[in-house]
């Protein structure tokens, strides 16, 4: 059976890597070239007219991630070759992993629209630089769709797709035990009674610094920590904000701020 698939591969179109059964990456994802202007629609319009032939009979969907202006443009050159393009933000309170409320209706999204027309045809994009939410969100739906089961090895396993460069181009911050945790909601979606799970109150017990970075000269650093989320009192306004800003405090041992040292 193997064999008989290798002797009937079809090679997707020229500029998209092919993720699943008619489930598509537009390739400049991968890279950090930045198109733009006449280049730019140049190369969406070649990748379109490929479709059109490779798909003769399908209908073609686009899931974009980026902010501002980039959604504005990509819209505007898909629309001209009659794709529709749905919009998501390339971050979250500048990490690049999105709402339960959002991963839950890509999921759904793309779970639709590949169920409800078996020659439906779904292509993912995302602006120069948002890769690490574009990975997550990938990955959130392979496992999903249950074609992985491990949440660190699919992740990795997207990851490596791009070059490394274009992973930290984003966020300062390492976004993969965010990633990872949000992954680990939806692999174990169909232990809860509820998906997505209902919002509940964390408490920070203590910060672990594995290392204390010299920056000061003198052994010791300045640590500042910002928690994010809607505030609880507050329930009519789901928008994140700082919910406790610390004062930053010098610290050379690790006894203070509760920090722990392993």
């Amino acid at each position: 059976m193997a064999l008989f698939r290798k002797f009937f591969y079809r090679k997707p179109p020229e500029g998209l890597l092919e993720i699943s059964e008619r489930v598509y990456v537009f390739d400049c994802c991968f890279t950090t070239n930045v198109l733009g202007g006449d280049e730019y629609e140049a190369y969406i319009g070649r990748i379109a007219d490929q479709l059109r032939e490779y798909f003769p009979d399908s209908s073609f969907i686009v899931f974009s991630f980026g902010d501002g202006d980039y959604q504005i443009e990509i819209s505007s050159v898909l629309a001209q070759h009659g794709i529709t393009v749905v919009d998501y933000p390339s971050q979250n309170a500048s990490c690049p992993v999105l709402t339960v409320e959002m991963i839950h209706h890509f999921l759904r999204s793309s779970e639709s629209w590949l169920c409800i027309g078996q020659r439906n045809v779904l292509l993912m994009h995302c602006q120069s630089g948002a890769y690490p939410v574009l990975a997550f969100m990938l990955s959130a739906f392979l496992i999903y769709r249950k074609q992985y089961s491990v949440e660190k090895k699919t992740l990795d396993m997207v990851y490596k797709q791009a070059p490394h460069e274009a992973l930290h181009t984003l966020s300062p911050i390492d976004p993969l035990p965010s990633q990872l945790r949000y992954l680990q909601y939806v692999s174990r979606r169909n232990i809860g009674t509820r998906w997505p799970p209902l919002d509940r109150a964390l408490t920070l017990d203590c910060v672990i610094l594995r290392a204390i970075p010299n920056m000061d000269g003198k052994g010791g650093c300045h640590p500042i920590f910002r928690l994010y989320g809607p505030d609880p009192f507050m329930a009519a306004d789901p928008n994140t904000k700082i919910l406790e800003p610390s004062q930053g405090t010098v610290v050379h041992h690790p006894q203070q701020l509760g920090l722990q040292l392993c």
